[in-house]
């Protein structure tokens, strides 16, 4: 059978993109790059006003003394602040015990069976969506453990990978809780506001409706990418290192461990929830008694590792694979191992971000890109799409989400309020943007450890094949998502609770 023009596309950027060098080697030539384009900046005098304090803000070489000093002297402090490096390092000690203990093999199984084939995708991909409450956990959890999930149900792992990386990463803004990146850009939208009306507040939830719908509509796009275009794309998997759970039930001792993991499970979350429900529990602020921030949100990371190697003990003592303290010990440095060529690839991705920002290149980049969606002079519901569009483009250039949303909000929020739309509808379209080119970018940061993982199950895979199983969810994302703005913005439906639907027009 020929294959179709969309499986032709995708094959065609595949191969591009792996005909590129070592995705380690690349990062190397990114930071070339960014030092040759630094000193052509800095040379040919690129500038731009902050919009927000007014400042002039100019390119900076990094082909210099004092660049080549902080290089030279910033380059174990680049890699050491990696947000991803440490948080998976950490949380794989713990997978590593669970998945040498046999816990994650017997209870994929189960789920496997439980689930209905025709609902493992939309399961995988609402569970990668609602990770968002929980930060950064689910690309260092949930990526790799659906892939395992695919395969253990007999189905291709990197159609897992790939479903839920869409799901956390692409999905990133909706979901059915406040999640951390509320009331941090909702902080910097107030901000912007109060250049037009100095009394103007915007609360945490000011898109909650909104992106709570949203979690249903990214789910289904999901579902819909994962199963007619990126798995048929795939093919059958041949590698099949994973089990087929139609002909493997559980053994009694795999039953018996479940059990002591479900137990020990239910004792840790226990102990959990008694640190951070009550009113005065020790995972709250100290101060404020919230739970955003909080040790516990910060803690995250280190609670992933219990909540992973505490059942994977109980499964491992149960079902009889651990024998010994060494056998544990063991499992921790098997896993660690594993993640060597990450580790090689983190250091020079760390380097490329770092120089990036130092630059001022990404900067300049938003600047200049908001001052010309500007200056088109288009209506307020064009103008959103052009949000949309402009957010999902420098994404591709500027990570982090707040920092692009307090380079744009100065622009976006005043303008659109003098056009009659409330500041909070702006920061909506801004978050659309941003969450749909997640995927496809190697500069978000967990960009490089999903192509690790991608890895596991073939040995070629690289920046091309990634970018190519990812980029039908990106498109298709952002038509469903843009269109589902515009409806629902044309039907006077509010973004959030208490969030006006309009503004009066303020005068110049």
């Amino acid at each position: 059978m020929r294959p179709s023009i969309t499986q032709r596309w995708l094959n065609g950027i595949e191969r591009v993109g792996n005909r590129l060098p070592d995705p380690v080697t690349l990062f190397v030539l990114f930071c070339s790059g960014v030092l040759l384009l630094s000193a052509i900046g800095a040379a040919a005098g690129w500038t731009v006003i902050h919009p927000a304090t007014g400042k002039s803000i100019a390119a900076v070489s990094l082909l210099n003394a004092a660049g080549l000093r902080r290089i030279v002297t910033e380059a174990t402090q680049n890699f050491a602040n990696f947000p991803p490096l440490f948080t998976v390092l950490v949380a794989m000690i713990g997978v590593g015990v669970a998945e040498a203990s046999g816990l994650l093999s017997a209870l994929l199984r189960r789920i496997a069976l439980a689930t209905p084939r025709a609902l493992l995708t939309p399961t995988v991909v609402f569970l990668s969506v609602m990770s968002s409450i929980a930060a950064d956990v689910g690309y260092v959890v949930l990526v790799p453990l659906a892939a395992m999930l695919f395969a253990a149900a007999g189905r291709h792992p990197l159609a897992g990978l790939a479903a839920s990386f869409a799901g956390v990463s692409g999905g990133f803004s909706a979901n059915l809780l406040l999640g951390t990146l509320d009331p941090l850009l909702a902080g910097i939208t107030e901000v912007a506001a109060r250049l037009v009306d100095p009394s103007y507040t915007v609360n945490a939830a000011a898109n909650y409706y909104f992106m709570a719908a949203s979690v249903f509509l990214v789910t289904g796009v999901g579902w819909w990418v994962t199963e007619r275009i990126v798995e048929p794309q795939l093919g059958t998997w041949q590698d099949q290192r994973g089990i087929d759970v139609h002909s493997a039930e559980l053994s009694e001792r795999e039953q018996r461990g479940l059990r002591w993991a479900l137990i020990a499970l239910l004792v840790f979350v226990a102990l959990v929830a008694w640190a951070v429900i009550p009113d005065g529990a020790p995972l709250r602020d100290p101060t404020t008694g919230s739970l955003i921030p909080s040790p516990f949100l910060n803690g995250l990371v280190s609670l992933i590792l219990l909540g992973f190697l505490v059942p994977g003990l109980a499964f491992g003592v149960g079902a009889g694979t651990f024998k010994n303290d060494r056998d544990v010990a063991k499992s921790m440095a098997d896993s660690i191992s594993t993640l060597g060529y990450y580790i090689v690839l983190s250091f020079f991705a760390a380097q490329f971000i770092a120089w990036f920002n130092w630059s001022q290149l990404g900067f300049i980049t938003a600047v200049n890109g908001a001052s010309g969606l500007k200056s088109l002079g288009l209506g307020p519901l064009p103008l959103m799409v052009g949000i949309v569009l402009l957010s999902g483009l420098i994404n591709l250039v500027m990570g982090s989400a707040s920092a692009k949303w307090a380079v744009l909000a100065p622009v976006f929020v005043p303008m659109f309020m003098l056009l009659g739309v409330a500041p909070e509808t702006s920061q909506l379209a801004y978050r659309i943007g941003d969450s749909v080119t997640n995927i496809i970018t190697p500069l978000m940061a967990y960009f490089p450890m999903v192509v690790a993982f991608a890895r596991r199950y073939r040995n070629d895979a690289g920046i091309g094949t990634l970018t190519a199983m990812m980029l039908p969810y990106s498109i298709a994302m952002a038509i469903a998502w843009t269109l589902f703005m515009l409806a629902w913005l044309a039907m006077g439906i509010p973004v959030g609770p208490g969030v006006p639907i309009s503004l009066p027009i303020v005068a110049h």
